[in-house]
């Protein structure tokens, strides 16, 4: 993700269109409910969903607690055209803003997230790009916010790697190996979140999903 380019939904998989039901293979109902569990939104809180895709995070996160403020943030409007889509006809209202990931102050401004959240998304940027947007996540975070992400982690089995080798395809080697070697945690220290944690992982036809959680002091 730069201002000038970002990395579509499926890489060069295939068309936006198709996301949706290429990302319910890989046990995406587990995944989410997982996040959405170390999330634990409250009422009062505002919870910004960091390359928001088409809205499948941000809705059940809406439909967890209605009435927490959730916003979506991704710089493709064709994404963000489904994803409003998915919200009218589930009967929730997420904010959705255009905006990219290594730029959330210039959309949110500073200390306004109690909870940033990202599912799927780092494991297609460079790793400059990956710190970047981890930055950005915790300065729109306030102190004592916390951060979830899901996404590609470290692959410890061979049978990990194996089916891991379908998202490279997609997405290319360069940006996707150091999540199959187990860098966002020490990525998500370096950008100065504590208590980092892998708290779950989920083994999916293309790779294992681990659930990261961190505090910002």
């Amino acid at each position: 993700m730069t201002e000038r380019t970002f990395t579509p939904a499926l890489g060069r998989f295939a068309p936006t269109r198709f996301y949706d039901p290429v990302v319910a293979l890989t046990r995406e109902r587990l995944w989410r409910s997982l996040l959405a569990m170390h999330v634990a939104p409250q009422p009062d809180d505002v919870i910004v969903d960091v390359g928001c895709g088409t809205g499948s995070l941000a809705l059940v996160l809406s439909r967890v607690q209605p009435s927490a403020r959730i916003v979506g943030v991704d710089p493709d409007p064709d994404v963000l055209r489904v994803a409003r889509r998915k919200a009218d006809a589930a009967g929730v209202a997420p904010e959705w803003r255009a905006g990219m990931g290594d730029a959330l102050t210039e959309v949110l401004g500073v200390d306004v997230a109690s909870t940033v959240v990202s599912s799927l998304v780092l494991h297609q940027c460079p790793v400059a790009m990956k710190r970047a947007i981890l930055a950005s996540m915790f300065s729109v975070l306030r102190p004592g916010g916390k951060v979830v992400i899901a996404d590609y982690g470290l692959q410890r089995t061979r049978r990990m790697r194996l089916a891991f080798r379908v998202v490279q395809m997609a997405d290319g080697k360069a940006d996707t190996q150091p999540n199959a070697d187990g860098i966002l945690p020490v990525l998500m220290s370096e950008a100065g979140f504590r208590d980092v944690r892998e708290a779950e992982v989920v083994s999916t036809v293309t790779g294992s999903i681990s659930v990261y959680v961190g505090q910002r002091d």
